[in-house]
């Protein structure tokens, strides 16, 4: 299995340089893991690398999990109705308060 973690942020102003590490990466294996535990700032240019990397893996028949969803990943996938779509592994807790 090969593994990607994506570091820093995935935001509009990141999404080109990005794009291109992501998909090379989804030529480098059949089985393939993205690791978001350090995603430090996510906006819908970030949403929309994830979205890609999905389909684009689809779409070649490659096994994709993404994992270890950092809390701003988790904010925004929730935001978007889409946690069940990235939902690897993903445990949500809510607070009460």
């Amino acid at each position: 299995m090969q593994t990607l973690t994506i570091e820093d942020e995935l935001t509009i102003f990141t999404a080109a340089e990005q794009k291109t590490g992501l998909l090379n990466f989804l030529g480098s294996g059949d089985d393939l893991e993205i690791n978001l535990s350090q995603v430090s700032e996510m906006d819908t240019a970030g949403l929309q690398l994830l979205i890609l990397a999905k389909r684009e893996s689809a779409r070649t028949g490659k096994a994709l999990r993404f994992v270890m969803h950092s809390k701003v990943v988790l904010e925004i996938l929730e935001l978007a109705n889409l946690t069940t779509a990235f939902g690897d592994q993903v445990v949500i807790s809510h607070s009460e308060g």
